[in-house]
């Protein structure tokens, strides 16, 4: 079995990786977005907090298209900013397609086809605003 991830920060966040702004091409008025990376870092360590680490690099495409128009959610700074609700966003359901490949010393995979949230998986693409930052 293969875990490839970005590790464990020193904050304990896991399973994340910077992947820099221009990975991502973000368009709500064309109700569509794609994340594209190449080579990232990222290590192999076959069981989570297993005993070693390999590295390795990996690539992903992902896309998401909106399938409905989107609806406002969120109550904004009408409510405490520690309110669950504190937030605005603009979210609408989507199709969402992805194709990934990885590699290590002796081992690679790609998929043979994209995957797809169509017809049985969910996906949502919009715009939110934390109620920190409202």
């Amino acid at each position: 079995m293969h875990d490839f991830n970005g590790g464990i920060l020193p904050s304990g966040l896991f399973w994340t990786a910077d992947v820099g702004r221009r990975a991502v091409e973000f368009k709500m008025s064309n109700r569509r977005a794609v994340l594209r990376v190449k080579d990232l870092p990222v290590i192999d360590s076959f069981q989570f907090f297993g005993p070693s680490d390999t590295p390795a690099l990996v690539d992903f495409s992902v896309e998401w298209m909106a399938t409905s128009s989107p609806v406002t959610r969120g109550l904004g700074n009408t409510v405490a900013p520690t309110d669950p609700r504190a937030f605005l966003g603009e979210i609408a359901t989507a199709v969402s397609t992805a194709s990934i490949s990885g590699s290590e010393i002796g081992f690679e995979f790609e998929t043979i086809r994209r995957a797809t949230t169509s017809p049985r998986g969910y996906a949502q693409i919009g715009t939110e605003r934390n109620g920190v930052f409202l």
